[in-house]
Formats: C-alpha cells, sequence, structure tokens
C-alpha cells in the first residue's frame, strides 16, 4: 500500500492510498469547517451548508446529484463536525472520475436555491426536533456546553432552531466565502485509486480556487460545570466529562488506553462492576475524545432513578482505584484493544480515506501505521496510573444528567468524593 501526499500550487491537498486487489475506492473532500468555526450568530450554518450542497448546483439539480451517483451503483454522503465537514463518495474504480466530478461540484458551486433553503429547513428543524427527544443525544450536547461554556466548541453542531428558522441564501454563501479556501480543502481517496491521475483531476477541479486568508480558530478551554434536567423518563441517563490532551499531544494516546481499560468493553472495569456485579445498568462506556486544543475524557450510563447516585458514586470510586491499581494486564488488554480495532476498521477505504484527512489536517503528514503503533506501544503503566490520577483527583469535570434525576448527587459532592 502507498500513500503519497501533494500539494496544489494553491494551496489545496491531495492524498490517497493505493490499496492493491480493491475494485472500488472512497473519495471525499474535508474542510476545516465544523461548528467551532461559527461565530454565535451563525452557530448550524456548517450543518446547514453541508445540506444544501446536496440541493443543487450551477450543473446538477438535486436529483441528478443523487443519480450521477446511484446510476453507478456508488454511495455519496457528508457530515459536519466540530472541526470539519466532509463530503465523500465509494465507487468502482472506473467511476472515481465521475464521484471527483460530483463532488466538487456540490463543493464548489452550490446554488442556494431559497426555495431549497426552506425545504431544507424544515429537514433540519425536524432533525433538532428528534436530536431533542432522544435522551443519549441532547445530553451529549449539554455535557459539551458545560465543558465548554461561552465558546464555539461548546455549541451544538445542529444548532439552535431559532438561528436555523433565520438563516438566508447570503448567510451560506459568507460562510462559503471565508472558510471554503484553498489552505482549508483537503481531498482524500484510497483503495482502486491512481494518484497522479487524481492529481490532474484534483488541479482541474479546483486549481482555479484563489487562495484566501486562513479565518483564525480561537483557542478553547475546558470550564466545567453542570446540566440537570430532570424529566419523567424510563431512564436517568449520567455522564461526565474530564479535562483531557488535544489530538497533537502525545498522551492522547495514554488517554485512549485510559478509557479503554475504564470503560471500553465488556472486560472493562466499570462494565464489570457496575453493570456485571451490581446490575445497576444496562449500558456504561468511557472514550476520549480530542479536538485540536483540547479533549475530554467521558463516562456515560443509563440507569434508573434510584439507582444513579449510587452509580455517580461508584464511577468516581472506581476512577480512584484505577489511578491506584490499574495493572499491566489491563492495560496491555487495551492497547491489543485499540490496535486491533484501528487496524481492522482501515481494512475499509472508506475508513482510510478519512484516516488520511484526518492526520493530514493535523499534522500537514501522513503518519505510518507503524508509527502508530509504536506510540500506543510506548504508553506505559505509569503513565496511564498517572493520568488515571490526574482525571480521578484533579482535571476540571463537567455533569450533565438527564431524566429522574432529582435524588442524583451535585457536581460539588462528587468533587468532594474526588478530594476524599
Amino acid at each position: 500500500m502507498t500513500v503519497r501526499l501533494d500539494r496544489l500550487t494553491n494551496g489545496v491537498r491531495v492524498v490517497t492510498e493505493s490499496m492493491p486487489g480493491l475494485k472500488s475506492a472512497a473519495l471525499g473532500v474535508w474542510v476545516a469547517a465544523g461548528g467551532r468555526h461559527e461565530r454565535p450568530e451563525q452557530n448550524g450554518i456548517a450543518h446547514f451548508l453541508e445540506h444544501m450542497a446536496f440541493k443543487g448546483t450551477k450543473r446538477r439539480s438535486a436529483l441528478e446529484i443523487a443519480e450521477a451517483i446511484e446510476d453507478v451503483g456508488g454511495y455519496i454522503n457528508a457530515y459536519t463536525s466540530r472541526e470539519v465537514t466532509a463530503y465523500y463518495a465509494r465507487v468502482l474504480a472506473d467511476d472515481v472520475p465521475l464521484a471527483l466530478d460530483v463532488i466538487s461540484d456540490i463543493v464548489l458551486n452550490p446554488v442556494f436555491d431559497p426555495r431549497e433553503i426552506e425545504v431544507e429547513r424544515g429537514v433540519i428543524l425536524q432533525e433538532i426536533g428528534q436530536a431533542a427527544d432522544t435522551p443519549d443525544d441532547i445530553i451529549f450536547d449539554w455535557l459539551q456546553e458545560d465543558c465548554y461554556r461561552d465558546q464555539p466548541l461548546g455549541r451544538t453542531i445542529l444548532g439552535p432552531a431559532e438561528r436555523v428558522r433565520n438563516f438566508d441564501r447570503a448567510d451560506l454563501s459568507a460562510f462559503v466565502s471565508e472558510h471554503y479556501g484553498p489552505d482549508q480543502i483537503i481531498l482524500s481517496a484510497a483503495g482502486a485509486v491512481d494518484h497522479d491521475a487524481l492529481l490532474g483531476m484534483a488541479e482541474e477541479a479546483f486549481g482555479g480556487l484563489a487562495p484566501r486568508p486562513s479565518a483564525q480558530m480561537s483557542l478553547a478551554q475546558f470550564t466545567g460545570g453542570q446540566t440537570r434536567r430532570v424529566k419523567d423518563l424510563e431512564q436517568a441517563h449520567f455522564a461526565l466529562a474530564f479535562e483531557s490532551p488535544g489530538y497533537r499531544d502525545d498522551d492522547i494516546y495514554t488517554a485512549q488506553i485510559y478509557a479503554s481499560a475504564l470503560g471500553g468493553g465488556m472486560s472493562s472495569r466499570l462494565f464489570q462492576e457496575v453493570r456485571e456485579k451490581r446490575g445497576l445498568c444496562y449500558t456504561i462506556f468511557a472514550q476520549a475524545g480530542a479536538y485540536a486544543d483540547t479533549g475530554s475524557t467521558t463516562i456515560y450510563a443509563g440507569t434508573s432513578g434510584e439507582h444513579v447516585g449510587d452509580l455517580a458514586r461508584i464511577t468516581i470510586d472506581e476512577m480512584k482505584r484505577a489511578a491506584d491499581d490499574m495493572s499491566e494486564t489491563e492495560i496491555a488488554r487495551a492497547r491489543a484493544q485499540m490496535k486491533a480495532g484501528m487496524l481492522m476498521g482501515l481494512e475499509s477505504p472508506s475508513n482510510r480515506a478519512e484516516r488520511l484527512a484526518r492526520v493530514v489536517q493535523i499534522w500537514d503528514r501522513v503518519p505510518s501505521l507503524e508509527e502508530t503503533v509504536a506510540r500506543i506501544d510506548a504508553v506505559t503503566a505509569d503513565r496511564v496510573r498517572t493520568f488515571a490520577q490526574v482525571l480521578a483527583e484533579q482535571a476540571p469535570v463537567a455533569m450533565a444528567l438527564y431524566g429522574p434525576v432529582s435524588q442524583a448527587p451535585d457536581l460539588s459532592e462528587l468533587q468532594e468524593r474526588r478530594a476524599a
């Protein structure tokens, strides 16, 4: 497998990985323009723009965009995160030129028809309503807000309904002009793809895009805090987040290994103690997430109102115990799970294309898998236990509770338990 990275004269980066034996390819455009790049009055517009990309261009109607890819048996989609918006497709090898033509068309030539804006506004408002009605979705929006209060990174990706109701063509065009410059665009492809051929097509598609200043992204600061929403639900939803490293920090691998050992699978501490031994919940997990300049280790569980207090206190106790006695065996298992998950995931060209785009965005290069595995293997038990101690006792923390949670402990009580 061969990875190649080039930059067009205007700054657009093109990265590919050839995967011999495959008859299909995944390719897409990743734009460094997500939720955290929005000003307060723009909150939700990056996601709105992602929707509008499929609603017609100067060359294709919305139906023609869908038919162009589906007529050849392919798949096209998009997503918006807090740091990127991605437009991607999976097609057979012979249809790579078509896929690139369609993706570049929707990224560079959207028409923002006012009638289609109104249609999609209704769709997005329904999406916002659906998220609000899904407790184990909305609680993470509240937790994110508690982590980064009054900051772009703390706002929801969908945006508030009152903002979405007011976006117009000028707002969408202004966001594109501000954030869809050559330096923000990465074209990534993996599978049955020829780098030189794709580079030539990329020059034709994106080479005329004029360079422009990159918008400055404000640094995030983990503030901590809590949200408690009492509601008559079947389950009490409980989530904690602790300040952790960003993805440019070597300790991101320590955080990920710790999260896996604490709550990443059926053998993890939280799963065994809270679910298997005590039967306090059906779902409980921990995960480490990261951004350019910050991150969080998150714990989530769903339980009954009568058990949420015990669950919260036991979670803190297990975190403190992990700082003292997390074993070499647990850490080795977490390392193995992390490496296996990464390597098995990369058997998919779609996952490979996404990884390429992500690491180029982070480091402007593509670390080899061997380098990444070596960084994972370099995480010692002492590093994990030190990290565990910081999280259990010192790291800023946020908490969100939703459902029958009137009997749940206050964040100050959990803080006292951490300090005890």
